[in-house]
């Protein structure tokens, strides 16, 4: 097993099987899922007392909108991974 690190991306060989992590996207990811639990948990707590159950409503839809980046963010990974997968193979190439 060997592993590479520089610094934008993390590369985990094992055999022929690679294991590629993006930095940036993985804190990216997690800041969305601390904001969508937030705004989940305020709006919980909000629900609690009639005068701000509206606040909840909106803090319980924001934070299913963010949900839905959720798989934006997989797809903006998937897109830079595949480049960067045909940019090692030409570069391994020449």
């Amino acid at each position: 097993m060997q592993n590479r690190r520089d610094n934008d991306y993390v590369e985990v060989l094992l055999g022929k099987y690679d294991l590629f992590f993006k930095k940036s996207y993985q804190i990216i990811y997690n800041i969305n899922d601390f904001l969508i639990a937030l705004w989940f948990l305020i709006g919980s707590i909000l629900f609690f007392y009639e005068s701000l159950k509206n606040i909840g409503i909106w803090l319980f839809v924001i934070a299913s909108v963010q949900y839905s980046i959720r798989p934006l963010i997989r797809i903006i990974h998937s897109i830079h991974l595949k480049r960067y997968i045909q940019q090692k193979d030409r570069d391994h190439r020449a």
